[in-house]
């Protein structure tokens, strides 16, 4: 190990002693303390809105000499709309019931004993994510609320946006007498510090990876500490032969073109064979129309300009105004595809047939199913969580967005009278 590395090591070392004591005090702070802090932080984050927005500048002239996309770009983005968001996420965070020391589920046993299973904080997590400088906020937001303490690792393309928000924690947590280590930003942009993350098993009892398929894959091979995956949004869209063609227009429309760059951004059609030819060409031509590029099966029928698709398009996460299209012979080919090619992540169906929708629900096994309706609202802040630290994908202990409750553990507090066991 060279010089830096260990000077790296050193750092994240002490990162993780900081955090360790930190979430011991946050286990057992109280509710207005979390919320105090959270408002605090809010506050802050609006008037130190200018600061941040020139932050970003950087972050994004840095991204330009990156050649990032233009959907990558826009994800880095923060405006005075965007901040505001940030805000009003912390705000509804705060606003929300604390979950730790919920009581999950109660019992008496013929012994005498009284068992309850209760929520209680996972202790720490390390968060590690890519571009979007607004998940330094979410997720900070949602491990405070959880009684956790978190160390974040931005992109290096977020990296100045990251540090002024996470200053404004730090005014939030000094504000409501907690210790400004609970929120911890690792400083160095060097990837030397996510692999001293990735193996912290001392001090870290958690790893959020929130990002790209490398990303993600790089989590889960090197990590030593527990993952909670956050894998690609190949998200689908099955537009039936029942589909109420003027929804699913405006489903579809919006499911794509609102903002390209997330995860919860549709990267393939499946058309009922049925309606290829009429509501299926009309919304083909209508997101054309809209500046998408769409990579179709060579038979489908849309409008001039289509690409013809390759065997690479089926599965992938363009994050771009890029969509798959193909015509499908009825939902049973649907849901096979899908089976095949998705991330179970989220997927849609567009109908009008309350069956078609109960076999989908039934038959698919991804973490958001959705009827009617866009998937752009494959959210945390629109699940009511008011920010999620993101959309897992396994299943194991948390699945779909991650919110603070899903940031808990539970452990059973049994009470008895002197009982004993035979």
């Amino acid at each position: 190990m060279n010089t830096t590395d260990t000077t790296i090591s050193d750092m994240m070392l002490d990162l993780g002693q900081r955090a360790k004591a930190a979430a011991q005090v946050l286990a057992t702070a109280t509710a207005d303390q979390k919320t105090t802090a959270l408002m605090a932080a809010a506050d802050a984050v609006w008037a130190a809105r200018a600061d941040i927005i020139n932050s970003n500048a950087q972050d994004l002239e840095f991204g330009r000499e990156k050649g990032l996309t233009d959907a990558m770009m826009d994800r880095l983005l923060l405006d005075e709309s965007r901040v505001q968001g940030i805000v009003d996420g912390l705000r509804a965070v705060a606003g929300q019931n604390d979950p730790v020391g919920e009581v999950l589920t109660e019992w008496d046993q013929p012994s005498g004993l009284n068992i309850q299973r209760v929520r209680t904080p996972l202790g720490v997590i390390g968060v590690i994510y890519e571009s979007r400088p607004n998940v330094t906020a979410d997720a900070g937001a949602l491990c405070l609320k959880s009684g956790n303490a978190v160390i974040l690792r931005g992109g290096s393309e977020s990296f100045h946006s990251s540090q002024a928000i996470h200053a404004c924690f730090v005014k939030g947590l000094e504000a409501a007498g907690l210790p400004a280590d609970a929120v911890q930003l690792v400083p160095t942009r060097d990837r030397a510090a996510v692999q001293c993350l990735l193996t912290m098993t001392d001090y870290v009892d958690v790893i959020v990876p929130r990002g790209g398929k490398g990303l993600v894959g790089l989590v889960q091979r090197e990590a030593r500490v527990p993952v909670f995956a956050h894998l690609e949004g190949i998200v689908h869209i099955y537009i039936d032969k029942a589909a109420d063609p003027q929804k699913a227009l405006d489903v579809v429309l919006n499911a794509k073109t609102r903002r390209t760059g997330i995860c919860g951004a549709a990267e393939c059609l499946l058309i009922h064979r049925d309606i290829a030819e009429t509501v299926g060409k009309d919304i083909l031509s209508a997101l054309s129309a809209a500046g998408v590029e769409i990579r179709a099966e060579r038979d489908l029928p849309g409008p001039d300009g289509m690409t013809p698709a390759t065997d690479s398009d089926w599965g992938c996460e363009y994050l771009d105004a890029i969509i798959a299209a193909r015509a499908v012979d009825s939902i049973d080919d649907a849901i096979e595809y899908i089976r095949t090619h998705h991330s179970q992540h989220t997927d849609c169906i567009l109908t009008e047939d309350d069956a078609a929708v109960a076999q989908f629900f039934s038959e698919l096994d991804s973490a958001i199913l959705m009827h009617n309706a866009s998937t752009q609202f494959a959210d945390g802040g629109e699940f009511g969580m008011g920010a999620e630290i993101g959309i897992a994908t396994g299943k194991m202990h948390a699945r779909g967005p991650v919110g603070a409750a899903q940031l808990t553990s539970f452990k059973y507090l049994v009470r008895g009278n002197g009982a004993v066991r035979s």
